[in-house]
């Protein structure tokens, strides 16, 4: 049966009900896989998305994780549509996929997707993504500087580790043997595998339960819901056609050459296109985007945060595929956001937040009220590994903090994950526990203060990460030559740093550019990241003189900054503002601009 063919109007009761069992599907899909995988990048960061689809490939649910996850499904089921062994779908089957040419977000973002069968009839699907630690690429645990998609490891495309029920036992035999951390991406692939088949049975039990003709016919009306209620937020946008640049630092091999971002927003009536064109070239390296399984869906979660936000929104609006039906993407074949195959494209994910940031700047004329300064719109991922004297691999993957812009009428969030990542931070203990490493520094950036205004930008984190063996790192981050930038008289954040140093040789430093591969480094080596700071919202001078002694008294704003850029006179002893001086000083500066 096509569910979108078949309507069956469904009483308001039994639709919310129904809703709420596809959300606690999700979730529990979700918590199955995370608290039953091994490698911390899952177990802890939780970097990985599950729902439920249809036959047509329309999200019915997904689980409260990382956007880029768990909107990138369809895109895979796409794929395996054009790639599936066998040509046809099997009770009993489990597919893995990560083909970035047949839908994936990355290549190191394994999905994993079993068919849901009723009555003997395939009804949908249950699937989830996970990044892995590690699948044979050139590099242990991420990969940057390499000429094709072929040096990134292991590809799937529309591949059954079980038909009918049975293991597929070459297949799981060659991912053991390809792998450094093959233990680990074993037991995270059958972890995968019970969330979806978890996932398979609730769904089958949720028909049982209603019907067919009820599930779907509330999943239908569902996504019109979530689709009109978008419509309705985009119709609220002016008309008109809204750009903003960015530059990002460079490919990751070529350090003279700054790539551009160029995003076009148009505005007609109820929809909405995201054109980037302008935009940079398709890279040598890995720094490319999948346009189906990441471009696409870094649009759609960033007009999710600017118009359903939660937290804003008078009512909250189901998280299914209705969201995504007015929004459409644009990106030139051979571009940055585009590439063409076979152009490596694992290093993919700065790129698709400075897309969301650059989305906001550009409409933040006409949504004054509802965007926020620049961001960090990073992402620091590192990739830390080394060989144990037995001989084998340890990897470990981490994701560093960001900062957001000021906002309309608060302080932008300080070291918080970038726009579209919502990955957890690994537990120190757990670092220490697992792996030869130390973490020396995680706390509030110190160095460099956050763009002022009258809500200034939040912090970001520095975090010096010590290891205890010779190593390899491999590291994946930005702006470290455009700076988020301040808004509406607010002045722009900070960039961000990286450097190795090591404790026994004090005073060699050396600083790094934003993204490296495979840099060989010694016993005691620290790599410390800055993250950027964010923009700041509104003229400085406006700034509450309360809130400017806060900062003052908790480090985040020199004495002579609260003077020189806020017009605030702060009297250290008494830990107090002398108004008097303030109004006088802001009155000064405001005359003289």
């Amino acid at each position: 049966m096509n569910q979108m063919t078949k309507i069956t109007e469904v009483d308001p009761i039994t639709l919310q009900v129904i809703r709420g069992a596809f959300e606690t599907i999700a979730e529990e899909m979700g918590h199955v896989l995370y608290r039953m995988s091994f490698s911390s990048i899952i177990r802890e960061s939780q970097d990985l998305g599950a729902g439920l689809f249809d036959t047509n490939f329309n999200t019915l649910c997904e689980s409260e994780s990382t956007p880029m996850h768990i909107g990138s499904i369809p895109g895979y089921l796409r794929g395996i549509a054009e790639t599936l062994e066998d040509g046809e779908w099997y009770e009993g089957d489990a597919v893995v996929h990560n083909h970035p040419y047949h839908g994936s977000s990355h290549t190191p973002d394994l999905a994993i997707v079993v068919p849901v069968f009723f009555h003997g009839r395939l009804v949908g699907f249950a699937g989830n993504t996970a990044h892995h630690v590690d699948i044979g690429a050139a590099t242990p645990g991420l990969i940057i500087d390499v000429p094709d998609v072929y040096a990134e490891g292991m590809l799937f495309a529309g591949t059954k580790l079980y038909r009918k029920g049975e293991p597929n036992n070459a297949m799981w035999n060659y991912i053991r043997r390809n792998s450094r951390a093959a233990g680990q991406l074993v037991m995270d692939i059958e972890a995968q595998i019970a969330s979806a088949r978890l996932g398979a049975r609730r769904f089958v039990e949720l028909l049982e339960k209603y019907g067919e003709d009820i599930v779907f016919g509330a999943a239908n009306q569902l996504m019109d819901y979530a689709e009109r209620m978008t419509r309705q937020r985009i119709s609220e946008i002016p008309d008109g056609d809204y750009t903003a640049e960015g530059w990002l630092d460079d490919d990751g091999r070529n350090r003279d050459q700054r790539l551009k971002v160029k995003v076009t927003v148009r505005v007609r009536g109820d929809e909405v296109e995201v054109d980037l064109t302008g935009s940079a070239d398709q890279t040598p390296t890995a720094y490319n985007v999948p346009f189906e399984g990441s471009t696409k869906v870094a649009a759609y979660a960033g007009f999710r945060k600017l118009l359903l936000d939660a937290a804003t929104s008078d009512t909250r609006v189901p998280s299914n595929e209705g969201s995504f039906r007015p929004i459409k993407v644009t990106a030139p074949l051979g571009s940055i956001f585009n590439p063409r195959a076979p152009a490596s494209a694992e290093a993919r994910f700065t790129q698709c937040n400075r897309m969301i940031d650059l989305i906001i700047r550009a409409l933040a004329p006409v949504m004054p009220e509802q965007v926020i300064a620049g961001s960090s719109a990073s992402i620091s991922f590192a990739a830390y590994s080394g060989v144990r004297p037995s001989g084998d691999y340890w990897v470990f993957l981490e994701v560093n903090e960001g900062a957001y812009g000021g906002r309309p009428r608060s302080d932008g969030p300080d070291s918080i994950d970038n726009l579209m990542a919502n990955t957890r931070n690994n537990p120190l203990e757990d670092l220490a526990m697992h792996i030869p490493m130390i973490c020396d520094r995680y706390e509030l950036r110190d160095d460099a203060p956050p763009g002022a205004g009258e809500f200034r930008g939040g912090i970001g984190v520095v975090k010096a990460q010590r290891v205890l063996t010779p190593a390899f790192i491999t590291h994946e981050s930005e702006r470290h030559t455009d700076a988020p930038w301040g808004i509406f008289g607010g002045q722009d954040g900070a960039c961000g740093r990286c450097t190795i140093s090591n404790p026994n040789r004090p005073g060699e430093e050396k600083e790094m550019h934003s993204k490296f591969s495979g840099l060989a480094v010694g016993a005691d080596d620290v790599m410390t990241y800055y993250s950027p700071n964010g923009g700041g919202y509104g003229n400085p001078l406006n700034r509450a003189p309360r809130k400017v002694l806060e900062d003052v008294l908790d480090g985040f704003c020199s004495p002579r900054d609260a003077r020189e850029v806020y017009g605030v006179a702060i009297d250290l002893e008494t830990e107090t503002v002398d108004m008097a001086t303030t109004e006088k000083l802001r009155f000064a500066m405001q005359r003289h601009d």
